[in-house]
């Protein structure tokens, strides 16, 4: 059995074009397929179109909705534990990704030589703005947090049962799926792909949503942010022992008569400022520590249904 997952987020327009391209990839795989639909609280009728078709189908299909929209990773997490398996693959409802990708998957993980795939992207047809912020999104988290993650991200991946398992072992909050797929490890293997153009209303993957996640992924997997706090506290003291000695040199020679107003009101405001985003880092941490000590899950499941 050949599971994929399918996080559905206002792709209603895009629910005939996915069926049918997956009744093509169900027939290369001689029937042998699962297809698990996560609704993560989409706004549209993209579970009222799933409910009405999925039974028209050959192979066998779940239709999952959550309570409200729980974000990507926690429906992608909650299609993981319903499927079969032994092999699974995490596929987008908008068709960016050619369907001989999510094939080339099985293919790879079948052959038991790795554990994990994931799809490299050669390029992307995608409208500038999107293409461009993209860019910048993927350029600072291979910078800032996983240097060893392929240059374009990573979408869509595959992985057999025991990776599976050890990725739903880790119940962590406000994390970056990208981030543990990288961080367990394993056989992993990259496949090479051109992302198409999307044919079908318009991505949710903002670019707020890219710099909320990249900052969660820098929180969970690197130590960047207190490597500034020490570097930011340390030129601080330097600066101030500069400052001293001029100050210093200054009243001696006799250069200062009167107290300054403006000086003394900068430097206050400088490192009271400086402290701000010090408490200001320190605090992402606690919160997110805090967050992971109230054990809530990561998604809350509203209905499901199971087709064939």
């Amino acid at each position: 059995m050949y599971s994929i997952v399918i996080p559905v987020y206002k792709e209603e327009a895009s629910i005939p074009d996915l069926l049918m391209a997956l009744r093509g990839i169900g027939t290369r795989l001689n029937s042998a397929l699962e297809v698990v639909f996560v609704v993560d609280g989409s706004p549209d009728q993209s579970f009222q179109h799933l409910a009405l078709e999925l039974p028209t189908l050959l192979f066998k299909s779940k239709l999952i909705a959550l309570s409200r929209n729980f974000g990507s990773f926690a429906a992608i997490r909650v299609g993981l534990e319903k499927a079969s398996g032994p092999y699974f693959a995490v596929m987008t409802a908008d068709l960016q990704e050619p369907d001989d990708l999510i094939v080339a998957f099985f293919e790879e993980l079948a052959k038991d030589e790795t554990d994990v795939v994931v799809g490299a992207r050669l390029s992307r047809d995608d409208p500038f703005l999107s293409k461009a912020t993209s860019q910048v999104f993927w350029f600072l988290y291979r910078k800032l947090v996983q240097p060893e993650l392929p240059r374009g991200g990573i979408d869509v991946f595959g992985c057999n049962a025991a990776f599976r398992r050890e990725l739903l072992r880790l119940e962590e909050s406000h994390s970056s799926l990208v981030g543990l797929l990288v961080w367990l490890g394993f056989r992993r293997k990259a496949i090479p792909y051109k992302r198409a153009r999307r044919q079908h209303g318009k991505s949710a993957w903002t670019f707020a949503r890219k710099m909320r996640y990249l900052v969660d992924s820098l929180f969970s997997f690197s130590d960047l942010p207190i490597k500034v706090l020490l570097w930011i506290g340390s030129i601080g003291i330097v600066i101030s022992l500069i400052f001293s000695v001029i100050v210093l040199w200054a009243r001696l020679s006799g250069r200062i008569h009167v107290p300054g107003y403006s000086p003394i009101v900068l430097t206050v405001t400088f490192f009271g400022s400086i402290n701000l985003i010090c408490f200001g880092i320190v605090g992402s941490y606690v919160w997110r520590a805090y967050e992971n000590t109230k054990k809530r899950p990561g998604a809350v499941v509203l209905r499901e249904m199971e087709f064939n």
